[in-house]
């Protein structure tokens, strides 16, 4: 029992160590790329100007590059978007796998981090490393999957390109080796009647 209440303790304070080192990497306008619910990706600070037209650098020429707004929690979500659908938040309330949802975003999140029709294309994470470095920014990040379009998904550390890690101006240690869901989240918004539609299930 005390060998694992040790490796416990390490296993925390190797994450502490690695997330304090992620946040501060964001808070200097940088780049990082790290394990998510669904797939590995590129990530900055959703309301810093500068790091989200570097990370649209990286994906230059791969048409247009869309993000995903991670939140640590519902309530931080719909602090960031106030006028949160009813429907999508009880989604987002009862959901387990890994979701995202176009919604409408509020001042907070920059323009150039949301889609081309305005809205944010939101997810609310459940995975430890993610939930646990915004709650210590206290912001939201945007993503992109760290990979290119002629590239497999990236659902572990060993299949980003040399060229994305190099990139970046920090890399996470957490779970390198671990494989995720290996494909992009649900994606769902509301239709002219409110009703659920899937973009992407």
């Amino acid at each position: 029992m005390l060998m694992t209440t040790t490796q416990q303790a390490a296993s925390f304070m190797i994450q502490r160590y690695d997330l304090e080192g992620a946040a501060a990497v964001l808070e200097n306008e940088g780049l990082l790329l790290l394990p998510t619910d669904a797939l590995w990706c590129i990530a900055c600070l959703a309301d810093d100007p500068v790091a989200i037209e570097r990370l649209k650098r990286i994906k230059k020429g791969q048409g247009e590059t869309t993000f995903e707004i991670l939140f640590s929690s519902l309530k931080m979500l719909k602090e960031h978007a106030p006028l949160l659908h009813p429907r999508l938040e009880t989604l987002l309330a009862f959901h387990r796998r890994p979701l995202t949802i176009l919604t409408d975003a509020g001042p907070q999140i920059r323009s150039n981090s949301l889609m081309p029709d305005g809205r944010m294309a939101a997810r609310v994470v459940h995975d430890e490393y993610c939930r646990g470095l915004i709650r210590m920014v206290g912001r939201p990040l945007a993503t992109t999957f760290a990979h290119f379009d002629d590239s497999p998904y990236p659902d572990h550390f060993g299949r980003i390109r040399s060229d994305i890690i190099e990139s970046v101006d920090y890399v996470a240690k957490y779970r390198p080796r671990e494989a995720s869901t290996g494909m992009p989240t649900i994606m769902v918004q509301l239709d002219q009647n409110d009703e659920l539609d899937f973009l992407r299930d």
